[in-house]
């Protein structure tokens, strides 16, 4: 287990319903085991009072009842937890998600091989080739920030944002990836497009596909391929 950064973990307090417990200043693997392995001993510990827990990059939001707690004995049960040192004793779902790269729907994609001195193929060989890791979800419903895209292919986002991308849009920006789950404005480099729905609401269970801790790969398909994910 690699030591933790400097002067974390430490709490915050969001007002009076919620905590943020923070595991260090920047995004990187070994910090997001902390905050998965936190969150998963926070929810078996099923303190009273906490409601609901949103991980993300470096940091896991506690939200609360704040009639049931009481905040200070609450937030020192947190810390101590938080410096027990839990990591993520073992990944999510493995997915393999179908995506077609032809022109017309990976407007971005000539940009992204020009700006790394390579061929058209081989950007789509290194995303293909890439095991992504779900780092957190935000922005839209079921959108998953995809973390490990190669050094080579990171790219700005864009300096005038599109009003609209299509949903299913692969999309790339900095050392992240993600797939745009509906119709919306965005930023980023589009490569290539899935048909893969990944929100469903009237999911009770699952509405969001990806979550936190799960890993993505993609498969390059034609365009009349199936939509169907596959989970391992």
């Amino acid at each position: 287990m690699s030591a933790p950064a400097a002067g974390f973990p430490r709490l915050l307090a969001l007002g009076d319903a919620a905590f943020s417990v923070e595991f260090g200043a920047g995004i990187a693997p070994e910090t997001h085991a902390r905050v998965l392995g936190f969150a998963a001993a926070l929810a078996d510990c099923a303190m009273p009072g906490v409601i609901e827990l949103v991980p993300a990059f470096r940091s896991v939001t506690v939200h609360v009842d704040p009639d049931l707690i009481d905040p200070q004995r609450l937030a020192t049960d947190l810390l101590a937890l938080a410096r027990a040192g839990h990591e993520a004793a073992a990944s999510g779902r493995r997915w393999v998600l179908p995506v077609c790269f032809d022109d017309d729907l990976a407007p971005d994609l000539p940009d992204v091989a020009a700006h790394a001195g390579l061929s058209r193929e081989a950007v789509i060989a290194g995303l293909t080739a890439t095991e992504f890791s779900v780092y957190m979800l935000g922005f839209l419903p079921g959108f998953a920030y995809l973390g490990g895209l190669p050094a080579a292919l990171e790219m700005p986002r864009l300096a005038t944002p599109r009003t609209r991308v299509p949903a299913g849009s692969l999309a790339i920006a900095g050392r992240m990836a993600a797939i745009y789950p509906w119709d919306s404005p965005g930023g980023w480099r589009l490569v290539g497009r899935t048909g893969v729905a990944l929100f469903d609401a009237g999911s009770a269970t699952r509405p969001a596909l990806l979550a936190p801790g799960d890993r993505v790969c993609f498969r390059a398909v034609g365009r009349d391929a199936s939509d169907q994910p596959v989970a391992g």
